[in-house]
């Protein structure tokens, strides 16, 4: 999938200021939006596995350390199964997540988990795919999406998004996800971007 122009970007960011009040207010405090560079294939894929379940230093610990085992930094699938549970348990990295992306890895070099195909397919039918691999839910399929700066994705079960939903919006436990679901209603087709600027607020806010 292609990634959106100049031209686009700057029309999705208009379209969100002007569907969305408080969102207006958090794009005018951050400033312009700046596209992160889109990331493919297997490492991006292993760092949304990684993530699963931890604050973001854990998460970058445990990732430069598993890293480390590679030439470049770059995560591959046939070097990851070279790599002995005692290797990567160092990284600090669950049993259960080293079976995962194990399993990640056995698929991609067999062919079953193809990327090049994964990119020409919409965001439902990419959720699908992924999600047919042992340790692979709706939210590190989003998370890939999100790598792939795929426009209109909404992780609602980010724990980023919650918080700053809860933050800007007001938001409560008990109604939460439905009316989460409701304002993101008017971010369409630019969820991804609007979901940028919560994650850039949320880590200002708190001097990341």
């Amino acid at each position: 999938m292609e990634q959106q122009s100049a031209v686009d970007l700057q029309q999705a960011v208009l379209h969100l200021r002007d569907s969305d009040p408080r969102l207006a207010a958090i794009i005018g405090q951050v400033g312009p939006y700046r596209q992160p560079s889109a990331a493919r294939g297997f490492a991006p894929l292993v760092r949304s596995i990684v993530a699963q379940q931890l604050a973001g230093s854990a998460f970058r610990a445990i990732q430069a350390r598993l890293e480390a085992f590679f030439d470049g930094g770059e995560v591959g699938a046939e070097r990851l199964l070279e790599l002995s549970t005692d290797e990567l348990r160092s990284t600090g990295l669950s049993y259960r997540k080293i079976e995962y992306l194990r399993d990640l890895a056995a698929r991609v070099l067999e062919g079953s988990i193809d990327f090049e195909k994964l990119e020409t397919m919409d965001d439902e039918a990419v959720i699908e795919a992924l999600t047919r691999v042992r340790g692979i839910g709706r939210w590190t399929a989003e998370m890939y999406l999100l790598a792939l700066n795929r426009p209109d994705v909404f992780p609602i079960g980010d724990l980023g998004i919650r918080v700053a939903m809860r933050e800007v919006y007001q938001l409560e436990d008990d109604n939460f996800e439905s009316r989460a679901r409701e304002i993101a209603e008017r971010w369409r087709p630019y969820r991804s971007i609007a979901c940028w600027y919560l994650y850039t607020y949320l880590n200002e806010s708190r001097g990341r």
